[in-house]
């Protein structure tokens, strides 16, 4: 009886939590229509525009204005994200990764406003940015025909790419345990949205797969830029253009499903 009802109150409490977090998405886009905005037509160039102000900000050591500047930027996809979701269950998590993915935007360069808890703040940021990525997997994956050969290239890729990383940086074992987990969850990722585009050919598994794409080798490009020999303004350019461009053809992908 006991476990009968403990069962119950938890499909009461993840049945409410869908409805809250359905009406908090379609409150958010029935505020963004009263405002004028009913497509993503603007979303994209502005996004870039701000992202473009960022980094010249962070390059001017400006760090409050640069997180700002940072914050807006990842809102834009967000929004493309939101006027672009058909608002079906997929959809939805894909949603629920980009706000994820803003939301860690904000938290990673919060560590160079709050230098003295740098490190946990960064670790913070990549905790969303994994929960993120877990969305997104968990969206595409019951699409997926060869799952556990998906899985397990993405496990075998992921190995690969750790020992190449770990020769080119120095980093904290905290950090390295973080990252394993991190690259592992967005490779498999990848190699989902890639077998998806091979076994069902779309727009949307196409686009999805693109952005996915950009944004391991932009993730790839920071990881190499923040804990190797030497950051270079290049390389960081590098990483939040691919980044930027990654996650708005992400949210684009929503327009078809």
């Amino acid at each position: 009886m006991g476990g009968a009802s403990s069962t119950a109150g938890g499909n009461v409490r993840r049945q409410l939590d869908a409805v809250a977090v359905d009406s908090t998405i379609s409150g958010i886009r029935r505020f963004l229509r009263s405002l004028g905005i009913h497509s993503g037509e603007y979303v994209t160039p502005l996004c870039l525009v701000l992202a473009g102000a960022f980094l010249w900000a962070e390059n001017q050591e400006k760090y409050i204005p640069a997180v700002v500047l940072k914050g807006l930027a990842s809102l834009c996809f967000v929004i493309l994200g939101l006027l672009t979701s058909p608002g079906t269950p997929m959809a939805k998590m894909i949603v629920t990764g980009l706000i994820l993915g803003c939301i860690a935007d904000v938290m990673l360069n919060l560590r160079w406003v709050f230098k003295e808890k740098g490190q946990m703040i960064f670790l913070v940021g990549i905790l969303i940015f994994l929960s993120g990525h877990i969305f997104y997997l968990a969206a595409v994956l019951p699409m997926c025909k060869s799952k556990l050969l998906c899985i397990l290239i993405g496990v075998v890729l992921t190995a690969l790419l750790m020992v190449w990383i770990f020769r080119q940086i120095t980093a904290k074992k905290a950090f390295k345990i973080f990252g394993i987990f991190y690259i592992g969850a967005i490779m498999i990722l990848n190699c989902v949205a890639i077998g998806n585009l091979i076994s069902d050919p779309s727009a949307f598994t196409g686009i999805f797969a693109a952005g996915a794409v950009l944004f391991l080798i932009s993730d790839i490009v920071l990881i190499l830029n923040t804990f190797g020999p030497e950051t270079k303004t290049s390389l960081r350019i590098t990483n939040i253009v691919l980044y930027y461009i990654g996650q708005l053809l992400i949210a684009l992908s929503l327009k078809f499903i």
